[in-house]
């Protein structure tokens, strides 16, 4: 059989763990960051983890990760 490809927008925006979840950058920071109340700018620093079903889906993009 020939080798999967990995979606490239999905190795861009997605890093797994050693324990097999998916880390994900937290959205809405890129502009208009004035309307947005401090505490969610705070909040969205870093990376979170996604849920099971996201994972999943992410998962199936990238066969060899």
């Amino acid at each position: 059989m020939p080798k999967l490809k990995t979606k490239s927008s999905a190795k861009k925006r997605f890093r797994l763990t050693a324990t097999g979840k998916v880390r994900a950058g937290v959205a809405f920071k890129r502009h208009n960051l004035r309307k947005r109340s401090q505490k969610m700018k705070r909040n969205a620093r870093g990376t979170v983890m996604l849920c099971d079903a996201d994972a999943r889906i992410v998962k199936s993009y990238m066969p060899y990760a």
